[in-house]
């Protein structure tokens, strides 16, 4: 009979789940003993990094990640970066290691104190399996609950003497389990729902990360198409869900109530698709929704479809919906609208590199196909003013908007994603949350690009000084640090660069190593 420990990797392997995310502490060394030679692990320096790690490589690959935290202060944290994964619905099974099962009661040392509610509300669920032959079940369980609709993080507390228990005999029926979600719209919703566009005079199409998860890009594209309509971006998004060159792309909503309303002033119908409505950051209050207009929400998570403060919402597949709505609208009812206008030429700065210069270098330099993790959140408005993406998967943020993402998640992106070139751009006040992923990229031989932009303060903090009329505050400057020599320190080339040109050269070195490397770049502050 095998062990728990065989039956629980018999189990994550049937999943394809066979890399595991972690930072090992004493509870969890009877479980990573038994892991077989199949199976790799990518090891990082802090649990924070290591969750960022585990979301970036999720959401790259499209499927779910396997985190291994140590008790109750690896899960700790790993819970700032934790936030981002709830709101990018990223698939991670989260596990930590428990004491002795006989000792919990009496919190010993390394004890997860009522574990299963420790990581709450952040998981979908979570647990800590009554018995050792519990535990192949729970995970598996854990499993099918990440990935389901609408699909998000797990947690199960594993007390380490479990590992070594003989699992029951039942266990075998785990592996060739599978749950998938039927949910579409009925003959009678889609028809109401392609009513509403073809009496829209004046229809537009928001679109949130889910789209761009469910590869449901060219349906949203083919929509948009048939109805003439344009498309802005969900506010803060995770994900980049439409060609940013499409003759119907407007651009990223701002993330307040007013700014929102009068983006959309003169549109009759909004639907939105695949994101939250609407997910608001800076309070600029005002109403809800232009006047004459409705709101009609596609989600396949019902949570969001609850919380939201207006509109009607109709909680299934996004995807499904996005490609039966394109087959059946009446399409040619409105007039094409017209090509886009070129991209306006980059601003630039005599003794630093202006941001919006740095992304039209990158956009001439990069590959096509690059993979751009961003978390240089002062340069929001630079970045979408210049970038170039057509295709699915390839701009990541982090959801919640917390910091320690970005540097960690192209780690694992470019883990996931051997043949695309992964680029960080990565702000210095971000850069310290998640530094220590430079180890498992050196480590790993994992060659992203981690392009630093070096300003020296908390750029988007400082903007938002001025939202809220607040003044000078103290801690908003980051100056003194050299990330050459930190990234030297961690084992990765690194250079520092203040021009346009030497940008350029250190970036085609990089990307002609195959090396992981840090490209340091000297930037002009600029507002969000």
């Amino acid at each position: 009979m095998a062990d728990v420990s065989e039956a629980t990797y018999d189990l994550l392997r049937a999943h394809g789940l066979t890399t595991i995310f972690g930072n090992p502490g004493s509870n969890e060394l009877p479980f990573l003993a038994g892991m077989p030679d199949d199976f790799r692990y990518i090891l990082g320096l802090h649990e924070g990094a290591v969750l960022a790690m585990a979301d970036g490589y999720a959401q790259a690959r499209g499927g779910a990640a396997f985190v291994n935290l140590h008790a109750a202060a690896g899960t700790g944290n790993a819970m700032g970066a934790l936030t981002n994964s709830v709101y990018s619905h990223s698939p991670l099974i989260i596990t930590a290691g428990q004491q002795v099962r006989s000792t919990i009661g009496q919190e010993v040392m390394l004890a997860n104190v009522d574990a299963q509610s420790l990581p709450k509300p952040l998981v979908k669920w979570s647990c800590e399996p009554a018995c050792a032959q519990d535990v192949p079940r729970s995970i598996s369980q854990a499993i099918h609950i990440a990935n389901l609709p609408a699909k998000g993080p797990v947690y199960v507390s594993v007390p380490y003497d479990d590992w070594a228990q003989e699992a029951p005999a039942e266990t075998k029926h785990l592996l060739t389990r599978a749950t998938t979600t039927a949910g579409s719209l009925s003959a009678d919703q889609l028809a109401t729902l392609v009513g509403a566009l073809d009496r829209a005079e004046n229809p537009v199409l928001v679109l949130g990360p889910e789209v761009d998860a469910e590869y449901a890009n060219d349906d949203a594209v083919r929509l948009a198409d048939a109805l003439g309509a344009p498309v802005w971006i969900a506010p803060s998004p995770s994900r980049c869900p439409f060609p940013t060159r499409h003759r119907s792309f407007r651009g990223v909503l701002p993330a307040a109530v007013q700014g929102i309303t009068d983006a959309l002033v003169g549109h009759d119908l909004i639907l939105v698709a695949g994101a939250p409505v609407f997910r608001y950051h800076q309070f600029v209050p005002g109403e809800y929704l232009p006047d004459g207009a409705r709101l009609i929400h596609l989600t396949s998570d019902p949570g969001e479809a609850a919380r939201a403060p207006m509109g009607d919402a109709l909680v299934g597949g996004v995807r499904d919906a996005l490609s039966r709505l394109a087959d059946s609208v009446t399409p040619g009812r409105r007039p094409v609208l017209p090509p886009r206008p070129d991209i306006p030429q980059a601003r630039t700065s005599s003794e630093r590199v202006h941001p919006e210069e740095l992304f039209e270098l990158l956009r001439g330099t990069a590959p096509d196909d690059a993979v751009y993790v961003k978390e240089s959140t002062s340069t929001t408005g630079a970045f979408w003013s210049q970038v170039d993406i057509s295709r699915q998967g390839s701009y990541f943020f982090p959801a919640s908007g917390g910091l320690g993402f970005g540097l960690p998640a192209a780690v694992g992106a470019q883990l996931a994603n051997p043949d695309r070139q992964v680029i960080g751009l990565i702000g210095d006040g971000s850069a310290n949350y998640g530094i220590t992923a430079l180890w498992t990229a050196a480590q790993y031989d994992i060659p992203v690009i981690i392009v630093i932009l070096k300003n020296g303060t908390y750029g988007a903090l400082r903007w938002f000084s001025t939202v809220l009329g607040s003044g000078e505050t103290p801690g908003m400057d980051v100056p003194g640090i050299d990330f050459t020599a930190i990234a030297a320190g961690y084992g990765v080339t690194a250079t520092a660069v203040r021009t346009g040109d030497d940008f350029v050269r250190a970036f085609k070195t990089a990307l002609g190593s195959g090396k992981p490397a840090v490209i340091e770049v000297e930037t002009d502050l600029t507002e969000p």
